[in-house]
């Protein structure tokens, strides 16, 4: 009988080393070194791969691809982001903050497919706790199974019985191979379970859809290669304190990794969010002061967003800079430009940002907003509602411009408003149907004039 090995692999890459270490030379990480088993070389021969016959080279100009052999997920917002629909053969892994309702958008997924033979695979829940969710997301598809299996070869003998057309795995971490005896969830268990689906997933066609955890630092758990392994890595993110969630491609090898998918979690599951200018601009009943709305672009969807702004005098010793879904260190830029470039003394006052809807908004071109809503704040006069602004403040106070323009102009042509402030760098620009005046300025000082008089 062959003795078995024991190794030392960091938790964090992945690195191997024969003794226990304390901090990984690779990664640079403290104390994520494990013990796990090697097993025996002859061991590692069963897989189901071994099975199957060997592909031949084939000439390249013979090899027929249809770029139609899509499957559309019932779910416009997840199509989207694939790029119009799942590819056959491909393997995706969603990732997500604990609650933020990974398992609830796989199994809506897998609810939404009709007439598709649907593997429902989950190694956390038992088959009364996925039928709860079920019945609370008030869908059916009479052809979904479900299967509470951990072990990897039971998961693709079962798939080769019912030959479904697409298989969820809720999640990685959970399962394992008999190819190796290290625990589940391990990085030698996630690396060599992700490269057998991956194998399964292109000799059959079949799609696979992966659920992985997030670490403590907002990383796919597992190691680095389960990325690299994949074919398109999506992030599920959102506030528990807030109903929106955002879904972002990180990574898609049939499609563009700029489109975002919006949804609403609601008592019934999530929704679409279609239109989400609507969603993300609240409506007042009255002019209120430092208020004002962004023109924004995440991705290659543009919409509209509330910015939020308070500036009080300091009532302690050193001034107060708190900012919610916006960079605070973008935000003392933007104070000390102010300060500088414009004359409004802010570095004796409280300043508070908050950035309506919960989400975090990292384009430039909303400086302007930002900028809008500090000073409407501090002269305390309120910016009309029929305003919006998309343009990006550089340090000597000149308004800078921006992508997409046109996209957002027309977005703000669309929910109604009547002016829009853009930078005055902006060149050959076509608005043609666009009723919505453009104003052109060129410092903080010609925005200020125009907003405030």
């Amino acid at each position: 009988m062959t003795k078995s090995k024991t190794v030392y692999v960091c938790q964090n890459c992945g690195a191997e080393s024969p003794k226990w270490i304390g901090r990984c030379p690779s990664c640079r990480e403290w104390n994520t070194y494990h013990e796990e088993i090697i097993a025996p070389a002859n061991q590692k021969a069963s897989s189901f791969i071994s099975g199957q016959v060997r592909r031949k080279p084939e000439l390249l100009d013979n090899i027929k691809a249809d770029e139609k052999n899509r499957t559309a997920t019932g779910i416009s917002e997840l199509d989207r982001i694939l790029g119009g629909g799942m590819v056959g053969g491909s393997l995706i892994l969603i990732g997500g903050e604990p609650g933020v309702g990974k398992s609830t958008l796989a199994l809506q997924l897998a609810l939404s497919l009709k007439n598709t033979t649907i593997l429902y695979v989950s190694g956390e829940e038992s088959e009364e706790q996925i039928s709860l969710r079920a019945k609370r997301l008030k869908n059916s598809n009479p052809l979904c199974y479900v299967l509470c299996e951990t072990e990897l070869e039971t998961i693709l003998a079962h798939s080769e019985q019912l030959k479904p057309g697409l298989i969820i795995i809720d999640s990685i971490q959970t399962i394992s191979t008999t190819m190796l005896e290290s625990s589940a969830g391990t990085v030698s268990q996630v690396r060599e379970s992700a490269a057998q689906l991956l194998k399964y997933s292109k000799v059959t066609g079949i799609p696979v859809f992966l659920i992985g955890h997030i670490t403590k630092d907002g990383t796919l758990a597992g190691p680095k290669v389960l990325e690299h392994i994949v074919d398109v890595v999506l992030y599920f993110e959102g506030d528990n304190n807030y109903v929106y969630r955002i879904l972002r491609s990180a990574k898609n090898r049939f499609g563009s990794t700029s489109e975002i998918g919006i949804f609403e979690m609601a008592e019934a599951g999530l929704r679409e969010v279609n239109n989400p200018s609507e969603m993300f601009i609240n409506q007042h009943d009255e002019a209120l002061s430092g208020i004002s709305i962004a023109a924004t672009v995440d991705g290659l969807r543009p919409f509209l967003i509330e910015t939020q702004a308070l500036v009080s005098s300091a009532v302690y010793g050193t001034p107060q800079r708190s900012a919610t879904g916006f960079d605070i260190r973008r935000l003392n830029m933007l104070l000390a430009v102010l300060e500088k470039r414009a004359g409004f003394r802010l570095g004796v006052k409280d300043v508070f940002l908050n950035i309506a809807g919960g989400i975090k908004v990292s384009d430039p071109a909303i400086d302007l907003a930002i900028v809008s809503s500090v000073l409407s704040s501090n002269l305390d006069i309120p910016v009309s509602r029929e305003v919006c602004l998309a343009g990006e403040t550089g340090l000597s106070g000149e308004i800078r411009p921006v992508s997409r323009i046109e996209q957002r102009i027309r977005e703000a042509s669309k929910m109604g408003f009547k002016k829009i402030y853009i930078s005055k760098f902006h060149k050959g620009i076509s608005l043609k149907g666009v009723e919505i005046e453009v104003v052109h300025v060129g410092k903080i000082e010609h925005l200020v004039r125009g907003l405030f008089g």
